[in-house]
């Protein structure tokens, strides 16, 4: 690695380590007596390879290296790339793997082969034989079989005795077993399509059948000789695919259950499970509004009521949920006023503030879950019936963790970096003391100087950066907003993300920079993140107008006659609404890859804001930057990467056909080969350098001069 010690270089640090994420341990899973943890790392901060790694008290144990194991003549299949993208996974080599029960036995798929390895470490990973390129292997509980998709068909691999066997076949190309489909792992947190019984003898799977969906061609102008790649993307308004859920035997039988429920009511599968009691789903209805937990009967695959959640706007959906106690107690969240509280056996445990953000585990009638009492910091929390709700993290920051064997795997990221720590159970005898994980991602060049502020009467979460070399007094600042503002994620918190030291390097160029979570973000509580149903912009635009505002009055360096605003995803659809409504307030944009139509993003994503494009079009209307086109005033800068799957290149199209139309100059600028989040370091770099040349171009702000 080439020598990086200058906040210049910033630029090529964070393309060349994914953003700070390349050395940091991930997909963690602690051993049932908490003696030990497994996980995938790189070897380094610009590794890209992920490695599976064991650490105990002797020591960190390299397990599989993909170096050594990889097929030159392997390949990832194409199923797993677009299963990658929609996890947000930028590694190559090991990328996830799954344990049996006993954690004595992992599976992972390496460019499309299956492998086995043996945590202990006692044997070399093995490699097994398969019908196809591999998708998504999970040893049974037990550890005797191997479950894999390949070319959209179910398989069990016997370990013993090698037998592969087809569980279910797909009956046309559209159709496909085992795997999550387009909304389910893009807007419903649920990445997976099949699970196994506990005893290992059966599967619960998922039928996606996508010929309803409409097609979509999403092609490479940088290589016209490459062919498209069609994709069925259910765009708001029209047809979802059609999904129902099977139990199969493992053993090859043939013999096949459909699980029953009221599909055309609810044709949203949401969350399912396999526990002690049995098969557990929820189900969704299409408007959002109503969410019902079901039993099923492994037997018969009937269904019955467990509990059902309305909600006039939406009903949130949360990460972990449903789930059940040893004694049968549902565990869910419950939305009452401001508060998003854990729910045990109908009844909230949780105090009224503190917002339920994910369920990570039920242990017996334990309860282990993170939440948010303030929005900037998320800590681990446990439930029990006799203690109550216990927080177990400490200090400001984003906390997660595990339990097993009466030890805790505590994962913290601070203000001071990331510390994976697995504490041993309080007093337990001849216990070697606490494991640390080993984290190494690149510490960046740029350190966040923050000074955390609460805006107006919402008390809008707001970060402010200053330049390291600015004194009070010392000369005007032109201010930067770089908000992300919507529900799927929040900037402002008291930890070292790499959004915050992406502002600190905007602020080393001379920029005063404002970063601020207003409504509509998470982890405030349910009558704040439904304050933009029905218009997902006016109100966080609103909030960011009031957070430069706070900024200025704390800070009266800032310029408020020279203000741009940046944003990707969701903030690039409010930086350039923040131009075209706000001239007066925002002088400049740059807006990348944002939904600009709203009628082409998903269903499930864009319906539960807007609700349905034929009963409400005014809806997308009102939060669509393609209709208020003819009011651009201001320099504004649109980026698409060609290749997004998710946000396709279309919205940004749209949106400069519509400004040129109108006469309106602009600027856009095409990623050639990018996905939804660029991920080429090449392109990362220089997308941070032209939008710097284009802030100050824009602003008419020189370059700071080099020291």
């Amino acid at each position: 690695m080439d020598t990086i010690d200058d906040h210049r270089d910033f630029p090529r640090q964070f393309a060349r380590t994914q953003r700070f994420s390349l050395g940091v341990p991930q997909a963690l899973t602690l051993s049932p007596d908490g003696s030990s943890v497994l996980y995938v790392r790189t070897r380094g901060p610009e590794d890209r390879a992920g490695c599976l790694w064991r650490l105990d008290a002797d020591g960190e144990r390299l397990l599989a290296d993909p170096a050594a194991l990889a097929d030159p003549g392997g390949e990832v299949p194409p199923e797993e790339l677009v299963r990658r993208e929609r996890a947000r996974q930028r590694t190559t080599g090991i990328v996830g793997y799954a344990a049996d029960r006993a954690v004595r036995l992992v599976a992972f798929a390496l460019d499309g082969a299956l492998w086995t390895a043996d945590p202990a470490g006692l044997r070399p990973p093995r490699r097994h034989p398969t019908a196809g390129p591999v998708i998504d292997p999970r040893p049974d509980p037990t550890g005797r079989r191997v479950a894999y998709v390949t070319g959209g068909a179910l398989h069990v691999r016997d370990l013993a005795t090698g037998a592969d066997r087809v569980l279910a076949a797909p009956e046309s190309g559209e159709v496909a077993y085992g795997l999550a489909e387009h909304v389910a792992a893009e807007s419903m947190h649920r990445h997976r399509g099949y699970w196994w019984a506990p005893d290992g003898e059966r599967l619960l799977a998922a039928r996606v059948d996508t010929a309803p969906v409409a097609r979509w061609w999403i092609a490479d102008p940088a290589d016209p000789a490459h062919p498209p790649r069609e994709t069925a993307y259910p765009a708001a308004g029209t047809a979802n695919a059609e999904v129902s859920l099977h139990l199969l035997d493992a053993d090859g039988s043939g013999r096949r259950t459909e699980v029953v429920w009221d599909r055309a009511g609810f044709e949203y599968l949401a969350a399912a499970s396999w526990d002690a009691h049995g098969p557990l789903l929820s189900v969704q209805s299409r408007d959002q509004g109503t969410v019902r937990v079901l039993a099923a009967d492994p037997a018969t695959g009937a269904t019955r009521l467990l509990h059902e959640q309305r909600d006039p706007k939406w009903v949130e959906l949360v990460p972990g949920t449903p789930a059940r106690t040893a004694s049968g107690a549902l565990v869910h969240t419950e939305d009452a006023g401001g508060t998003r509280f854990l729910a045990v056996g109908g009844a909230p445990v949780t105090p009224e503030g503190l917002q339920v953000c994910e369920v990570l585990s039920v242990d017996g009638e334990s309860v282990l879950f993170t939440a948010c009492d303030e929005p900037t910091e998320e800590h681990l929390w446990s439930y029990g019936p006799e203690g109550g709700a216990v927080r177990l993290s400490e200090g400001p920051g984003l906390h997660t963790g595990q339990r097993a064997g009466g030890a805790l795997l505590l994962s913290s990221l601070t203000e001071g970096g990331r510390d994976i720590r697995v504490l041993p159970p309080a007093g337990a005898a001849g216990s070697g003391g606490e494991l640390r994980v080993p984290c190494l991602a690149a510490r960046p060049v740029v350190t966040p100087r923050v000074t955390w502020l609460r805006a107006g009467e919402h008390a809008v979460r707001t970060a402010l950066l200053l330049p390291s070399w600015h004194r009070p007094g010392s000369g005007p600042l032109p201010v930067l907003l770089a908000p992300y503002g919507g529900p799927a994620m929040r900037l402002v918190v008291r930890a070292a993300t790499w959004p915050l030291a992406e502002a600190q390097w905007f602020a080393e160029e001379g920029f005063a920079v404002v970063v601020a979570d207003g409504r509509g973000t998470p982890g405030r509580g349910p009558r704040w993140d439904k304050s933009v149903y029905k218009d997902t912009l006016e109100v966080p635009l609103a909030d960011q107008v009031t957070a430069l505002h706070a900024a200025a009055a704390h800070c009266p360096d800032l310029d408020l006659g020279r203000v741009a605003i940046r944003g990707w995803s969701f903030g690039g659809s409010l930086a350039a609404m923040a131009v075209l409504r706000r001239p007066d307030v925002f002088h400049a944009a740059i807006s990348g890859a944002a939904p600009s139509d709203q009628r082409l993003y998903d269903t499930h994503w864009r319906e539960r804001f807007l609700g349905h494009p034929d009963e409400d079009p005014e809806a997308y209307d009102r939060c669509s930057p393609i209709t208020s086109a003819a009011a651009l005033e201001r320099p504004l800068l649109l980026v698409h990467g060609l290749a997004d799957d998710n946000v396709v290149a279309a919205h940004t199209l749209r949106l400069s056909e519509a400004l040129l139309a109108a006469g309106r100059y602009h600027q856009v600028l095409p990623l050639s080969h990018a996905t939804h989040g660029p991920s080429d370091p090449v392109v990362v770099e220089g997308l941070l350098r032209h939008q710097v040349k284009f802030l100050r171009d824009a602003l008419n702000t020189a370059p700071r001069a080099a020291v």
